[in-house]
This record gives C-alpha cells, structure tokens and sequence, in this order.
C-alpha cells in the first residue's frame, strides 16, 4: 500500500507543476492522464504492486481533499449554491432513469439491474453509486463491470470537453457550476474539470464573493452526492418488491438492505460542512500562518490531494476495458450521459 501512495503522490506533484507552467489543462486532469498512461503501459507485476496504494489514494485521499476545500468557503456560499442547484438536479436523475430504463429494456436489452446501476451512475456520483446500488440490488460482477465501463468511458469525455464548451459559450462561474457539477459523474472528475475551467477563465472564473466556478461546481456535484442515500432507498424498496414477485410467496431474505442504505450516506460531506462553518465563523482568509493564512494553504492544500486522488483515479482505468466490457452497455451510458448532458446545458443557456 505504501508503495502505491507514493506513487500516486510523486505523480501528484508532477501534475501539479505541470499544471503551474500553462493554463489551459488543471493539474488534476493531468494526474488521471499520467496514472492511466502508466498503469496502461505498466507490468501485471507493478500493477498488483501499487494496487492497495491507488484504491486508498483514490478513495480516502480525495475525500480528505475534499473536506479540506471546504475550509476555502462560507457555509452561505455552499447552502446557497446547493439550494439553487436542487431543482435541476431532481430534474436530471429523473431524465436519466426515465433514458436508462426506456432506451436500455427496449433498444438495447440490457437487464435491469444494469439500467438501474447505468441511471444511477450517471445522475448522482459515477462509480460511487454503482458501488452502492450494485450492493442494493444484489448485481453479478458482470453487470457492475459494464456500467462501471461505460461510466469511466464519458466521466473522461464530459471532463474534457465541458471547461472549453463553457469558455467558448463565455458562462458565467454559476453557469459552469451547473453544467459542471450535473453534467460530469464523479466528484474528482468534476474538481478536475473545475480546476480547468478556473486555469482557462482566469480572473473572470472568481464570483462577486470571491469564490471560483470550479469551487461552486464542486458544491453542486456534493449535492447531488447526499441524493445517493434517497435513490438508494428508493431502488432497495424496488428491488424487494420484485424479489417478492419473483418468489411468488416464498419468504426472501430481506436482512441488511437498511444496512446498505445507511452505509451509502457520504459521511465525508459532513467534514466538508464542519469545515466550511468554522471558516465562516473564524474566517481563514484572516488566520495568518508562515508569511501566508490558512485559507491559502488548504487551497494549495485540498487541491494537491485531490491531483493525487486523480492519479489513483487514472490508475484504475483500463483503456483495453473500456471497450471489452460489452457495447450494448457503453451505448446505453452514452445515450443516458449524452441525455441529462443536453437537458443540463439547454436549462443553463436558456434559464440562467
């Protein structure tokens, strides 16, 4: 495991000097490229090596990352945001399980757990939720495996194209925020992406409280990470109501599905939240450390890890799996991504 972290940290600095010498790419979309380019060129051997080390980067690190960016805002900015932000992320999840079980069950014929975990995926957190869903629903390794495919597949592809989309159509920071924060699947992609977007728009990327489209994009995406919990609980009640159909009277064993309701909950967001209260009441930009504040190094700080995090990410994705896995699948992720990724940008050109 140890070995693994280094890794991903050495790599980490490495994106993020890179990403200090032009602004046109953010550091940790660098650090996903560098760990999928080594981890696609690497040996078997230093794959199973670094394997523990990666999960940890990108699971625990880029959790800490995150609870640390919320010390860099006010809890005004973030319950203002995610408010804002609800209505249309109620309105995408119900876009993306509406595409996903229509398209998936009668164009594509992919079985239902898959369209649950490709809908789920698509509309709350990326592989996060396909994780939990994937544990509600009690799916076979095969029908994770794909939805986890198609869903890396697009995460790379909205997390490329949505900064230069925003900077092109000149969004305002909120716009970005939106498109941002619904449109990309798993919250180190959409950091990644706001760190772009930050690079490309430079000053006009900060709000009239001094807060970046990167940061609000970040708010967005964990509001739509605690929907988890709801649409898990909604799919548990699904999914027990057709194991009794399928039992036909038999008793089924319904034991630890609150478990795994309760377990979705992102407790990482608390931090978060715990963080960015102590920094409305004390106001870190105040706190004088080294020559510097606190609020400047937790900036420097949160985003590092989360370079790192982007290279455990890139560390995990398979270019060869990302079209073995199954095509009716991928199709179907890209049907259901491309979908909320309309419905997204159409509501923020023409509402915001």
């Amino acid at each position: 495991m140890v070995f693994g972290i280094l890794l991903c940290l050495a790599l980490g600095l490495v994106a993020t000097w890179m990403g200090s010498l032009q602004h046109v790419i953010g550091a940790p979309l660098i650090g996903m490229f560098l760990g999928m380019l080594l981890m696609n060129l690497a040996g078997q051997k230093l794959l199973d090596r670094v394997k523990e080390g990666v999960a940890f980067s990108s699971k625990v690190i880029l959790r800490l990352g995150i609870i640390l960016c919320g010390g860099t805002l006010s809890f005004a900015t973030i319950v203002g945001a995610g408010s804002g932000a609800l209505p249309y992320i109620l309105l995408s999840i119900g876009f993306a399980f509406l595409t996903a079980c229509l398209v998936g069950k009668y164009l594509f014929s992919v079985s239902a757990n898959t369209r649950i975990m490709m809908a789920g995926g698509t509309s709350i957190c990326g592989g996060t939720a396909i994780a939990t869903l994937s544990a509600v629903l009690d799916a076979d390794e095969d029908e994770t495996g794909y939805a986890m495919t198609a869903i890396f597949l697009f995460d790379i592809l909205a997390t490329l194209i949505w900064p230069y989309v925003a900077m092109g159509m000149g969004f305002s920071p909120e716009q970005f925020s939106i498109l941002a924060g619904i449109a990309i699947n798993d919250v180190a992609s959409v950091t990644a992406a706001g760190a772009t977007y930050d690079s490309l728009m430079g000053a006009a990327a900060y709000t009239v409280d001094g807060v970046t489209g990167g940061d609000l994009a970040v708010v967005v995406k964990l509001t739509r990470v605690v929907m988890l919990v709801f649409v898990a609980l909604g799919v548990m009640i699904w999914n027990l109501r057709r194991q009794r159909k399928e039992s036909e009277g038999t008793q089924t064993d319904t034991s630890g599905n609150a478990k795994k309701v309760l377990k979705a909950f992102p407790v990482f967001i608390l931090g978060f939240l715990a963080l960015a209260l102590v920094n409305t009441l004390v106001d870190f930009s105040t706190v004088a450390v080294a020559r510097t504040t606190v609020a400047a190094l937790l900036k420097v700080a949160y985003k590092f890890l989360i370079t790192t995090a982007l290279v455990g990410v890139g560390c995990k994705i398979s270019l060869k799996s990302l079209f073995t896995k199954g095509i009716r699948p991928v199709l179907l992720g890209g049907c259901t991504w491309g979908v909320v990724a309309i419905v997204t940008f159409s509501y923020v050109t023409l509402f915001m």
